[in-house]
């Protein structure tokens, strides 16, 4: 679900000519559709082809997050443009470009559910968001990670048991945890890939095949994270209770490889440079005077 989404602003990933695709797109609907105030769309982008999945004439869950990530107060805004006032008499007349990076990050409730499946689907389940700033996609990541509850370690034992399609990109992950000095677990099938690439593993048995398996290791406080993508529509049952056992034990869970790059990210960027603090008023002053 969108709403369970973490959001990044500016984006990190899109090439400029995919950002003017979208930025194009979005003018042309708002014209066509002769929306006056606030308007929200969905992309989604496949093999460099974007996609429109719905457009709303309203606002979204975002408006606030992009609003204190810019300094700019789009819900006042856009009321006063739906009342007759034009961007022009509102000194709006060009997008705002931020000299920082800010990630909005949702909150879940799992740990109040003790056995309930962290894992995420079609019906939003997080119950709050919250943002991280600062001047890099990693540290405002590891900030938002951190208001949401979740530290990211910076050195220790780390389980991976990823599906199939995501064992190739999972690889070059495990290479950057190594590199950090890092001891990798993993399930027989992702530790074989990992071997097969010159990764240093150790493989652990299934819940049924023997012990020490990863919930011994999670119960003895001898894993700090968890990287574990789900495999096909119906989870099975050890891999539900795997991830059941690291929320209860708040160590921190990941479930997608996107999310694990970010993971990954983020902890490249603590362990290089101590997180700094500056008010949000000052990321918007500077963001007035680089204008």
């Amino acid at each position: 679900h969108s709403g369970d989404s973490a959001s990044v602003i500016p984006t990190h990933t899109l090439d400029n000519r995919l950002v003017r695709s979208i930025k194009d797109n979005t003018y042309a609907l708002a014209r066509e559709l002769r929306v006056k105030g606030l308007m929200n769309i969905q992309y989604a982008i496949r093999n460099d082809v974007v996609y429109v999945l719905e457009v709303n004439p309203r606002a979204s869950r975002t408006v606030p997050f992009v609003s204190k990530a810019t300094g700019i107060s789009l819900a006042n805004l856009a009321t006063k443009v739906m009342a007759g006032k034009t961007l022009a008499e509102l000194h709006l007349t060009e997008e705002v470009e931020i000299p920082h990076v800010a990630v909005k990050e949702s909150v879940f409730p799992f740990a109040r559910f003790p056995g309930v499946d962290a894992i995420l689907g079609p019906e939003m389940k997080s119950t709050g968001e919250v943002m991280g700033i600062d001047t890099s996609f990693g540290k405002a990541f590891a900030k938002s990670q951190i208001a949401a509850g979740t530290n990211l370690p910076k050195a220790g034992k780390v389980f991976i048991s990823v599906n199939n399609k995501d064992k190739r990109q999972v690889v070059f992950l495990a290479k950057q945890l190594e590199h950090m000095g890092f001891s990798l677990l993993a399930t027989s099938g992702t530790g074989a890939a990992l071997q097969h690439n010159d990764i240093a593993v150790q493989v652990l048995p299934k819940l049924s095949e023997g012990r020490p398996n990863i919930v011994d290791f999670m119960k003895n406080r001898d894993v700090v994270l968890i990287i574990n993508t789900a495999s096909g529509k119906k989870p099975r049952e050890d891999t539900v209770y795997i991830r059941a056992t690291a929320v209860q034990h708040s160590i921190p869970l990941v479930t997608t490889i996107s999310g694990a790059q970010a993971v990954v990210n983020a902890i490249e960027a603590i362990r290089r440079e101590e997180s700094s603090v500056k008010t949000i008023q000052e990321y918007h002053r500077d963001i007035t005077s680089s204008r």
